[in-house]
């Protein structure tokens, strides 16, 4: 009988693939409205994304005690859109100094409201997936954890296959988890059309399967664990102000190799 992670693995993929047919019948409005060009000046479909985002879902529904996990994907797939989507989506500020550079200027840019919507659903995730009797301590640290992985997983949303190849690598890890079970059957349905630059993950798809894998380990039962993915989700973010992930990993032969694989030539 298939169930545990192996059912939640299923029900990403073919979750993916499903809504990926769905979305190629029936657009959302204009296809322009989707349409983005990627860093080697492709088009691209941010549907590839929203298909992404749909599967966390049904993937996070076939987990034990699905309600934190559907919450934190739904959050994080809706709220990425709202980044996605907005008019000032091309030329607001980016990064978290960007957006509150633009707050203090009196400017509300979308990335600023998906901050505050992504952290509000990791809250209540982090709630749902708590055992009693809750700590505020440890649902601070699963909050952080659903919404600094969500954000994560955007910030290595630089080149075709980066972030699900992240993500994909963090699922292995986190294997005996059926959260992190789901993300990667997500992540490797999804993996052809972003490597072949049909799709892209947009904001809407990265902060879903992020969210989705940062409720794998904020379930854990592993004190030590929690902290200390914490710990490093917090300093990959603030090095992202200063420090260009593709530069480091165009340094690094292996990560480059790594990075590169699939990929069309540019």
């Amino acid at each position: 009988m298939i169930g545990g992670p192996v059912l939640s693995a299923l029900a990403g993929a073919a979750g993916y693939g499903a809504a990926r047919a769905v979305l190629r019948a029936w657009e959302p409005g204009s296809a322009a409205r989707w349409e983005r060009r990627n860093y080697a000046g492709r088009t691209v479909t941010l549907l590839g994304g929203v298909a992404v985002a749909k599967a966390c879902v049904i993937a996070a529904a076939t987990t034990p005690d699905p309600a934190g996990a559907v919450v934190a994907a739904l959050g994080g797939g809706a709220f990425g859109m709202v980044d996605d989507l907005g008019a000032d989506s091309a030329t607001s500020s980016k990064g978290l100094r960007g957006h509150l550079g633009a707050l203090r200027e009196g400017r509300v840019t979308t990335g600023f409201l998906k901050i505050v919507g992504i952290g509000a659903s990791g809250l209540v995730a982090s709630i749902l997936l708590t055992p009693r009797p809750r700590s505020l301590t440890d649902v601070a640290v699963g909050t952080g954890l659903v919404a600094g992985t969500a954000n994560l997983m955007n910030l290595f949303d630089l080149r075709p296959g980066r972030t699900l190849k992240v993500a994909a690598l963090a699922s292995v890890v986190g294997a005996g988890s059926p959260r992190a079970a789901g993300a990667l059957g997500v992540a490797l349905a999804a993996l052809p059309e972003d490597l072949g630059e049909r799709t892209m993950l947009g904001d809407t798809g990265a902060n879903a399967l992020g969210a989705l894998l940062g409720t794998a380990v904020a379930a854990s039962d592993s004190r030590p664990l929690r902290y200390g993915t914490l710990a490093g989700i917090v300093a990959l973010t603030l090095a992202s102000e200063k420090v260009s992930f593709s530069r480091v990993i165009a340094g690094n032969p292996v990560l480059r190799r790594i990075d590169a694989w699939g990929r069309r030539p540019t």
